[in-house]
């Protein structure tokens, strides 16, 4: 069963003749065509959005690594060298 809930929504009055003359036109209400377009916006918004999925095991993985202390590798280590001579 789904649950229902309220989204209230204040709009001027040119949006509101605009919105209800595209509902007449697509054949339904206007909270039907407002809700139709948000989620078509919302869809097309989500799915260009980079998704990454990790395992049980790979996510705790890295969880730990990003909870670890950081040490920095040689490599960082030289670029901030370099960086700070490049201020000077």
């Amino acid at each position: 069963m789904n649950t229902l809930t309220r989204f209230d929504l204040n709009i001027d009055v040119e949006e509101k003749d605009m919105l209800a003359r595209a509902a007449v036109l697509m054949g339904t209400t206007m909270a039907g065509f407002v809700r139709a377009a948000a989620k078509e916006k919302a869809k097309e918004l989500l799915d260009r959005e980079p998704r990454v999925t990790f395992s049980a095991r790979d996510f705790r993985a890295f969880a730990n690594a990003l909870d670890g202390a950081f040490k920095p590798n040689a490599a960082l280590k030289r670029a901030a060298a370099a960086r700070k001579v490049k201020r000077v």
